[in-house]
């Protein structure tokens, strides 16, 4: 029996079936929940709050308070909100997950003005066809420039790779343009990857040969997708994101049993998958 292909790929998803192609299977395929951990809910708070800065405040209103303030907002609406409901925070945890999140946001203000950014769209999810595939993506911020052309702008919570990793992962932001193109037919002059922990920004420059490539490495890592799921071949690729996989109970590189798995429930249905094993041990994510 073959496994069911995804509907559709990301960046997040092409990166993940590259970095490790069970980890992209139990994810996407039998779509087992992961425990919650603090370092994504930080990443989700401070996306938030970014957010809500540029998408409610003028230019000029765009302050390092406001943004405080639009944190304080971001952190009841994520931290009391049901996607991490099972993740529990004591006192002390709490005041420092805040204040390290109050860091990130300040940070922003390091790498740019944002009374300065001409911000046309935040949040924004986009797809694309290609062939047979749907390409998705979802663009943090999208900005003019002083020349009035389109930037992408993306948030990274987590510490900055090395630069050789780096590189790797500048390919995956070239999604952005490919999605930008398809569907608002203007390709972006620039995307920037605005790294707050450090803080520093990369940016590069999409253009033709690049996209090329893109479509190219797409359609490789599709098919390969494909052939995994008829020949039901996903295999772990050991490594140090190890450490922070939520899947170790199903994983036998560290012990773990695939045979494990619950029954995959229809298409579309969540309900059928008790929660996973390596969840109830407080697996890192």
């Amino acid at each position: 029996m073959t496994l069911p292909l995804p509907t559709s790929l990301s960046p997040t998803k092409v990166n993940t079936f590259k970095d490790c192609a069970l980890a992209f299977r139990l994810a996407n395929i039998d779509r087992l929940p992961e425990a919650p951990s603090p370092a994504a809910a930080k990443g989700t708070v401070v996306h938030r709050a970014l957010q809500l800065l540029f998408q409610e405040e003028p230019p000029a209103h765009r302050t390092v308070d406001a943004a405080l303030a639009k944190l304080e907002r971001a952190a009841l609406e994520v931290l009391d909100g049901p996607e991490y409901a099972g993740m529990t925070l004591g006192e002390e945890e709490r005041a420092g997950f805040l204040a390290d999140a109050a860091t990130l946001v300040r940070n922003d203000f390091e790498l740019e003005d944002p009374r300065a950014v001409r911000a046309i769209g935040t949040e924004l999810r986009l797809e694309v066809r290609l062939g047979s595939l749907r390409l998705r993506g979802i663009i943090d911020r999208l900005d003019l420039d002083v020349d009035g052309r389109l930037v992408v702008t993306d948030y990274k919570t987590g510490r900055a790779p090395s630069e050789g990793y780096e590189q790797s992962r500048l390919v995956g932001v070239h999604f952005y343009a490919l999605l930008c193109e398809g569907m608002l037919g203007v390709r972006p002059a620039r995307i920037q990857l605005l790294h707050l922990r450090e803080p520093i920004a990369i940016s590069t420059v999409p253009d033709d040969q690049s996209l090329r490539g893109l479509r190219q490495q797409t359609a490789a890592v599709w098919a390969a997708v494909e052939r995994a799921c008829d020949e039901e071949d996903f295999r772990p690729r050991p490594g140090r994101l190890c450490e922070w996989c939520g899947f170790h109970a199903f994983c036998p590189s560290v012990g773990g049993d695939l045979s494990a798995l619950p029954t995959r429930p229809a298409a579309g249905d969540r309900s059928a998958l008790p929660s996973s094993p390596a969840v109830a041990a407080g697996a890192p994510a």
